[in-house]
């Protein structure tokens, strides 16, 4: 197996989260059985998107789970409303789930501004495919999400073949979001996911 070196000094202050030794233990194990590591740090900022792609799998929720775990990091994530199932609500919220209705993007926006707003440090996360499917363009929530935080955006990659999740460059949205998402897209080309026709 891999070693795994992955620690909360990876993350500033006052954005770790409250978790027990056990479950950064367990973060750490996950990743460790699997042969996964993390390289990079979390910047320390305030307030930033983080968006992880590519999304092709279902083993990507896995992994970003393990990783938030280990790291200890305060992370609210968005993910649609149907995976927050009855019994397992509470586990959801509590790793950090924000359940979200794509049926009205203007809610969402608005209440994740309620959240970064309640917060002093905030880390909102999401994948900006918005599936696992292929999709030829991008939703544009999380553009819209950082312009009414005015915050950076975060790039993590999961890449498959070398089995690394790396916290990678910030990028400041411009304004255009068809200028973004072509930037972006090409950061995210070096990375490839478990099933890369699907990206």
């Amino acid at each position: 197996m891999t070693k795994i070196t992955l620690s909360q000094d990876q993350v500033p202050e006052h954005l770790r989260g409250n978790r027990s030794r056990f479950s950064r233990w367990m973060g750490r194990s996950v990743l460790k059985i699997l042969g996964w590591r993390v390289e990079g740090s979390i910047p320390d900022l305030k307030r930033f998107i983080l968006i992880g792609a590519p999304h092709t799998s279902n083993w990507d929720f896995v992994l970003a789970m393990a990783t938030i775990l280990g790291l200890n990091l305060r992370m609210r994530w968005m993910a649609k409303h149907t995976i927050f199932k009855p019994g397992v609500v509470w586990f959801m919220e509590w790793l950090g789930g924000i359940p979200t209705d794509r049926r009205n993007p203007k809610m969402i926006v608005d209440n994740v501004a309620r959240i970064a707003k309640r917060e002093k440090g905030v880390i909102i996360g999401l994948t900006p495919e918005g599936t696992r499917k292929k999709v030829e363009k991008w939703k544009t929530g999380f553009l819209r999400i950082a312009k009414t935080l005015d915050c950076p955006i975060l790039m993590v990659g999961l890449n498959f073949p070398g089995k690394i999740i790396f916290i990678g460059d910030l990028y400041h949205p411009s304004g255009d979001n068809d200028a973004d998402l072509v930037a972006i897209k090409e950061y995210y080309s070096q990375f490839q996911g478990r099933h890369p026709a699907r990206f």
